[in-house]
């Protein structure tokens, strides 16, 4: 189908595609404008080897404005499952998926009719977003997958809920339940961050829900509005994993903390997805030849310039933040999404009680070429000028310039042996509001500052592959500074931090940079590591303390909020005085990096001053001497010291 065709077809504004669930009927709605004809077939179960599977007959659709087939369907059919099939006027036939099923049996194979208020977990409407996940200024996010969050059998979680939605849920866990290390939502509660950004929970393609130990990251995508079957205590009742999904929003906002989810409409897994099912030729991208573009490495470019595709974006990231009551939403490969889609969903969220508080932010690369219709813009870090200036992007500047390019395992960064990296940190910290490298963010709640995420070496491997050391689970003392500084550079600079779960205990994964298919025994949290390097994961809760009590660190709270005042410094060193609009609150900070191996003495700004972080230990509560004039900063190290009142004062 080309541009222009595509752009023929009818669109359709409604609201109510998909199977709209009443006590008394169940109204279907399907987009396909160029099938010739449509039914729904309603099936007693998911799959056809479960007990009491029975074919409930077929239903014709009729055409209706819009080019949507239509069938209402008398009876309360909750519970029931069904797909579409259709035939064209070339003789040619599809069976689909609904692909705005909101429920799914196992496998996702078939739809399934869904009652959403049954599928509530207890006490859900009172369910709220959680103060911190309000407050732009403490914002902070934690990226963990689903299964690797409670799989250790050390985690305390209860053995059938591992791996699951429901681990989320129990509370008060400890290593091996000794009652001494907190595990899981324990730790969380402890740790500090806003956000927890899990990665996706839709039903993705590559495992088996019928069979445990499967595993895949989930960037497979298959059912969009539908949770992870395998992430469910029941994945044939699709009911169970809407409910239980659900349930782990709410215990998070119970704990304090926001959701963030992950999602992939960059691509699909399958090139005869269900939705090409429903309209061939329309929903993925195509070269002039007609073979479909691979900008996602995945060879099934979703194109999101086209109405319908935008349409079925943004009612499916309204739908899991009403639904779900989702606090944010980090997109997969943005730049293969064009602008003026990422601008629309924007707009959507704002439009939602509490929808200006949603965190949106993604990936703003291609993982190939693609091709956009009719000279749309993609959503790349060249765009920063052209999107909303509360979408943010990964900022890979910084991430490389801490720690080293994440391409070259050996290449070093500005903590372990890269002396150029210091000039693009003298603009980090300022969310590079100066334009410098390249990046033109409107504010600096656009730059996402990180040093590790799924993808690639975990943080600890990587500084070990610089290092040139293989023994992944030995605590280096030097290389235990070398974290503890990427962490603080990460906190103290401005824009949104953003970590991979595991990197405040030394995570590792045996130097594997690419785990996305397993196994599982490398990719779960190691709590028992976590007890190990208690310490370190100490350090990085007190930077989390100094981060909120110091907003100026992060610009989000006041889009106004100034760059940092830099300061003048020998070699590597980089310093600088965060700006503030309001002087309410604690006093000034200075905050000093020192990446060499050897201590350096610097001036301190006029005042007095108190530690608030000497490379080793951090605090939001001042400690040490006061201090003023100058100070020592330690070898491999971030310092960071308060303002003091003058004594009297």
């Amino acid at each position: 189908m080309t541009s222009e065709q595509a752009a023929a077809l009818p669109v359709y504004s409604g609201q109510d595609l998909g199977a709209v669930y009443a006590k008394r009927h169940t109204a279907f709605a399907l987009w396909a404008p160029t099938a010739a004809a449509a039914a729904v077939h309603r099936y007693a179960t998911g799959t056809d080897a479960e007990p009491g599977a029975a074919d409930l007959g077929l239903a014709p659709m009729q055409l209706t404005e819009g080019g949507v087939w239509r069938a209402t369907i008398g009876g309360d059919l909750a519970g029931q499952y069904y797909v579409y099939e259709l035939s064209f006027p070339d003789g040619h036939t599809a069976v689909l998926v609904d692909p705005y099923a909101r429920a799914a049996g196992a496998n996702g194979e078939r739809g399934m009719v869904l009652d959403l208020d049954a599928a509530a977990p207890e006490n859900w409407a009172a369910d709220r977003r959680p103060a911190a996940a309000r407050d732009p200024g403490a914002a902070s996010v934690w990226e963990v997958h689903v299964a690797d969050f409670s799989a250790d059998e050390h985690s305390g979680v209860r053995p059938e809920w591992r791996g699951k939605f429901l681990a989320f849920t129990q509370d008060a866990t400890t290593l091996d339940l000794a009652g001494e290390h907190p595990t899981c939502l324990n730790y969380l509660k402890r740790l500090g961050v806003s956000h927890v950004q899990l990665q996706p929970v839709f039903d993705f393609a590559t495992v088996d829900e019928t069979r445990p130990g499967g595993y895949n990251w989930g960037y497979d995508p298959l059912n969009y509005n539908v949770p992870e079957g395998s992430y469910s205590t029941d994945p044939w009742h699709g009911e169970v994993r809407v409910r239980e999904c659900r349930a782990m929003v709410a215990a998070l906002h119970r704990a304090g903390l926001g959701v963030v989810m992950d999602v992939v409409y960059n691509h699909t897994y399958y090139t005869d997805n269900w939705m090409e099912r429903a309209v061939p030729g329309y929903w993925l991208r195509r070269w002039p030849d007609g073979s479909l573009t691979n900008g996602s490495g995945c060879g099934c470019d979703l194109a999101s310039e086209r109405a319908m595709v935008r349409k079925y974006m943004v009612d499916s990231v309204v739908y899991w933040a009403t639904a779900y009551h989702i606090d944010g939403f980090r997109f997969d490969l943005m730049a293969l999404h064009d602008v003026e889609t990422m601008n629309v969903i924007r707009a959507a969220l704002d439009a939602l009680p509490g929808g200006r508080e949603i965190l949106m932010y993604g990936e703003p690369w291609q993982g190939g070429g693609t091709r956009m219709d009719l000279g749309a813009r993609p959503a790349d870090k060249s765009a920063l000028p052209l999107l909303d200036e509360r979408i943010g992007i990964f900022c890979d500047n910084t991430r490389d310039a801490v720690k080293g390019g994440v391409f070259d395992a050996k290449a070093p960064g500005f903590v372990n042996g890269a002396p150029g990296a210091a000039y693009t940190l003298l603009h980090a910290v300022g969310a590079f509001r100066d334009g410098a490298d390249g990046v033109h963010p409107k504010a600096a709640g656009q730059i996402v500052q990180y040093v590790s995420a799924h993808d690639n070496f975990t943080l600890w491997d990587k500084l070990k592959c610089v290092a040139g050391r293989r023994n992944f689970a030995a605590p280096d003392a030097d290389l235990l500074a070398q974290n503890r500084l990427c962490a603080a550079i990460c906190l103290t600079c401005q824009g949104l931090p953003f970590l991979q779960a595991g990197e405040e205990f030394a995570r590792t994964k045996n130097g594997d940079p690419n785990t996305y298919r397993g196994p599982l025994a490398l990719n779960r949290l190691d709590w028992t590591r976590a007890a190990q390097l208690e310490l370190l994961v100490q350090f990085y809760r007190g930077l989390f303390g100094i981060r909120r009590a110091w907003p100026e660190l992060s610009a989000l709270a006041d889009p106004a909020q100034p760059q940092p005042m830099l300061l003048a410094l020998p070699g590597w060193l980089v310093g600088f005085v965060p700006e503030r609009t309001d002087e309410s609150g604690p006093g000034r900070l200075a905050v000093y990096y020192n990446p060499e191996n050897v201590p350096h003495t610097v001036a301190l700004p006029a005042g007095n001053w108190r530690t608030v972080c000497d490379g080793v230990t951090a605090s939001p509560q001042p400690f040490g001497p006061v201090r003023s004039g100058q100070i020592e900063l330690p070898p491999v190290s971030a310092v960071i010291l308060a303002a003091q009142a003058a004594p009297g004062g």
